[in-house]
């Protein structure tokens, strides 16, 4: 065992060791802890906005604040709201069979759940299963990224004192993260690439830890003959210079009909011009979190024009000491999948565009590659935008709208196939986080036993007659 994990293996006992000696926290103690978080990051809401921007070499407020604080906020305050009904026995009938005999399940806490997540959205991707977890009554180790040190300070900071004792914060790069995957979690989920997932999910086995693995992939963007493409153009700019196209749930590519493919890169330009004049210069756009991350985005657009790609840019780029890693709206039409950009997840401000004839090719296309995490569809005819979204197996769906689906808190998030496995957020997260027991509860009357001790042929026979028949 290296002096890592050993470290890890002796922070794992302490917080078992706290929750076993307190293996059920009472709701309203399970309150009191999301409401000190929510209290921290309220209060830490500027600091934690310059250190993500520390992390990216430069992030906008804008993208601090709605895609990772507000969210995050918006989620506890939902959770205290609805805990106490989640939390309750659910009732489930037993049967003639059973009867007189009582059936529930009880929602019960883990244990230590292991969160490992990942540098684009720091605060959200980190606390969001945190906070789930904690309102299921478990005890977390959470591993942040080593690439959002600022951030993971804020954090650490956030969960010192009372908090440590059920929440504690893991700092390292990949040789940590290797061994805290192989740590005996009750439970583990990880947010990250596919490939990192597939090695989290062979060291949970070891263990039998069941996993929970919100990973990526390519997301494509459906657009129906019946569109305002002015308003699309808008939505789609907006869900890809988002965090600068760095989310999971970022539209990777468009399909759009053959006639409306000019006036689509046409407004998207116009648009771009309009309200990121002086993105790459200015501070309306956040910056690639990395060189290495930079680069790849960089040779992408290489290859592609290597390949026959062409290549959009409706502004030219400036870079500047203070704000680097700066990258721009890139659109890519001639596109095909000989090229890296349209094998791998993009993360970035890079958006393919490829049109269609029919949507049968379209469906054809998506479903001949790993199923998405997000699939979007514009349009306004109902049989077909029922169509296409039934033909194609996605995580998640939103229709004429892009990223916001992630941000429902009733709703389960999760992908599918190589995009993810599991839920969480709302009561799916609450469930992920639980073991649901089986409890049957049988009282003083139960002449049930008796019949069955004495191998009664008359309840057999009723048993039979109920069950037995075609």
């Amino acid at each position: 065992m290296t002096d890592i994990q050993r470290l890890l293996h002796s922070q794992f006992q302490q917080l078992n060791r706290t929750f076993l000696a307190e293996p059920y926290l009472p709701i309203e103690q399970r309150i009191s802890i999301l409401k000190q978080i929510k209290n921290s990051l309220i209060t830490n809401e500027q600091a934690l906005v310059a250190a993500t921007s520390k992390d990216f070499g430069y992030r906008t407020a804008f993208d601090t604040v709605l895609g990772d604080l507000l969210p995050t906020v918006k989620l506890i305050s939902d959770t205290i709201k609805r805990l106490p009904k989640w939390a309750r026995n659910e009732s489930r009938g037993v049967g003639i069979s059973l009867w007189p005999s009582k059936a529930h399940i009880n929602y019960q806490p883990k244990g230590v759940i292991g969160v490992i997540a990942p540098w684009n959205y720091p605060i959200q991707l980190a606390l969001v299963p945190v906070i789930t977890a904690l309102a299921a009554g478990n005890r977390v180790m959470l591993k942040v990224s080593e690439f959002t040190p600022h951030t993971n300070e804020i954090i650490q900071d956030i969960f010192s004192g009372e908090l440590a004792a059920h929440c504690h914060i893991v700092e390292g790069q990949s040789e940590v993260a290797a061994a805290f995957s192989e740590l005996p979690f009750a439970h583990i989920l990880f947010t990250g690439s596919t490939t990192v997932g597939r090695k989290v999910m062979q060291a949970a086995s070891q263990h039998l830890t069941p996993v929970t693995l919100e990973l990526g992939g390519k997301s494509p963007v459906v657009i129906l003959d019946d569109v305002n493409i002015k308003s699309v153009a808008k939505t789609l700019l907006f869900g890809k210079l988002n965090n600068a196209g760095q989310i999971c749930v970022a539209p990777d590519y468009v399909f759009v009909p053959k006639k409306h493919e000019h006036q689509l890169l046409q407004q998207l330009c116009e648009l771009y011009k309009q309200h990121f004049k002086d993105g790459v210069e200015g501070k309306n756009l956040t910056s690639i979190v990395s060189d290495s991350q930079y680069q790849r985005l960089k040779s992408y657009l290489v290859d592609a024009e290597d390949k026959g790609a062409q290549i959009f840019k409706p502004l030219e780029e400036n870079q500047y000491d203070d704000l680097k890693h700066r990258l721009g709206l890139h659109i890519l039409t001639q596109v095909n999948d000989a090229m890296n950009v349209m094998q791998n997840e993009i993360f970035g401000p890079l958006l393919p565009i490829m049109s269609y004839e029919s949507l049968q090719q379209v469906i054809d296309y998506i479903n001949s590659h790993p199923h998405p995490l997000a699939l979007y569809i514009f349009g306004h005819d109902k049989e077909r935008i029922s169509f296409v979204s039934q033909s194609i197996r996605s995580g998640t769906l939103a229709i004429n709208d892009v990223l916001m689906q992630v941000t429902a808190d009733q709703l389960p998030f999760g992908g599918i196939g190589e995009s993810g496995m599991g839920h969480y957020h709302g009561i799916e997260g609450f469930k992920t986080f639980s073991h649901a027991r089986n409890t049957l509860v049988s009282g003083k009357f139960n002449p049930r036993t008796q019949l069955l001790l004495k191998q009664n042929k008359l309840l057999i026979t009723l048993l039979k007659w109920m069950y037995l028949r075609r």
